[in-house]
Parts: C-alpha cells; structure tokens; sequence
C-alpha cells in the first residue's frame, strides 16, 4: 500500500486572489495617475507601486495583464518617472 504524500497539500496554493477585486485596485491606482498632471506619489509609495501593479496583474491573463502593465508604463513616463528610478 502506497504511502501518502505528507507534504501535497501543503504545496497545493490555498487562496487565490480575486480578480475582480485586482482590477478594481490596479483601477484605482491607474485612475491615480491619469488623473494626475505630476508625479502623485511620493518616492515610497512609487517605489511601492512600481513592485506590486505588475505583482498583482500575475493573477490575471496573459493578454490582461500585459495590457494593464503597458498602461502603467505608459502614465509613469508621461509623469516623467524614468527607468533609472525604478527599484532594484
């Protein structure tokens, strides 16, 4: 009789988040930018932004979260927030 994986369910994703409640934030925080004539964030908060929009658009489809990630690329170098002061 074959033994039970002890660790397969601990490997198995638990929660997964819920889109609708993604693209709700990734709305809010764009809607931020193109609402905005300058930079509307602070350094810390930019810098925040700039790791979790393309974080959170993972959750989506292929074709979704490029287009959402393009969109975010797009309003911070309008806002003039270049390359160069992206983290690490």
């Amino acid at each position: 009789m074959p033994q039970p994986d002890l660790f397969a369910e601990a490997l198995q994703p638990r929660w997964r988040p819920n889109p609708e409640k993604i693209r709700a934030r990734l709305v809010r925080i764009l809607g931020e930018a193109r609402a905005a004539e300058t930079m509307p964030w602070e350094p810390a908060i930019l810098s925040l932004y700039r790791t979790i929009f393309p974080d959170m658009t993972r959750w989506l489809p292929d074709d979704e979260a490029a287009r959402w990630r393009a969109e975010f690329a797009a309003e911070l170098a309008r806002l003039g927030a270049d390359a160069a002061s992206a983290p690490a």
